[in-house]
């Protein structure tokens, strides 16, 4: 009910005075469980599953460019895993933080659909540790990309529907030679080889990214799927990480004032100044 009343006096506010209404911020934060797949032949020549959970923090806002059609997205995701070998005789732990921030342009807009597209960055760091092995039982995974994605949006009634792919075609990543230990690497500082550049020849990923916007009363609830699907091929090593996660979590939408808009404005009042 204060954020509608904020929206109202902001908007009649800005009709008042000639300026644009203000943009909200759509925010989310949603946790997801589900199966992960890990296949890295520098640990292990088997394919490990088991279960993934991961902790996800979604940001939208418009920018004034582009005559305030472009918006900007913000992602951060938390990931974990736990799986094990095909006998169960041995576990293999992942964990990854990763960073996207992408920028989007209405390529179409209907009545209730929306088709969008851009590009970005993402930063990942993360790796995957093998119980069994002693000399080199982990492997970092770590990467910079620039990155193409397209999202689709669906209004039906109160309900909104979402669909996101992103992929990245060019970047930077980790990864050491054949036989090459961490301890040449990071002690002894033979580190030669270790970063490459990657594109479709040598990495290839896809985030696939399907949710739904349902209100409840004065809450918003948003659930949906999240598909990970991320592979390299170099210094004869093979790598594939390959996730399935059902999303459950809050969606709403803020106003961000600060400086001279929130002080000595009537149409808005602070509970600090």
């Amino acid at each position: 009910m204060a954020l509608t009343w904020l929206s109202l006096c902001g908007g009649l506010q800005a009709q008042l005075s000639g300026d644009p209404p203000e943009a909200t911020v759509n925010h989310a934060t949603l946790v997801g469980v589900g199966k992960a797949f890990l296949s890295d032949s520098y640990l292990s020549p088997l394919t490990y599953d088991g279960m993934s959970i991961s902790l996800l923090h979604d940001r939208i806002k418009a920018s004034p460019l582009a005559g305030g059609k472009l918006s900007w997205q913000q992602q951060f995701q938390i990931q974990t895993a736990i799986t094990k070998n095909p006998t169960a005789s041995a576990s293999e732990y992942y964990g990854d933080i990763r960073y996207h921030l992408t920028g989007f342009y209405p390529l179409l807009k209907m009545d209730r659909l929306t088709l969008l597209g851009g590009g970005g960055a993402a930063l990942s760091l993360g790796g995957i540790y093998n119980v069994r092995n002693s000399n080199n039982p982990g492997s970092l995974k770590s990467a910079l990309n620039l990155q193409l994605s397209a999202m689709a949006l669906y209004h039906w009634k109160d309900i909104t529907f979402r669909w996101q792919l992103t992929s990245p075609f060019a970047g930077m990543f980790f990864s050491p030679e054949y036989g090459h230990s961490y301890y040449e690497i990071f002690t002894l500082g033979n580190n030669k080889g270790t970063i490459h550049f990657g594109s479709f020849h040598n990495q290839l990923a896809l985030k696939n990214y399907f949710t739904i916007d349902f209100p409840i009363r004065n809450i918003t609830l948003r659930a949906g799927y999240l598909g990970d699907f991320y592979q390299t091929d170099v210094n004869q090593l093979h790598t594939r990480i390959v996730s399935h996660q059902f999303m459950a979590g809050l969606a709403f939408e803020s106003i961000h004032f600060g400086g001279r808009r929130v002080r000595g404005n009537p149409a808005i009042r602070s509970s600090y100044y």
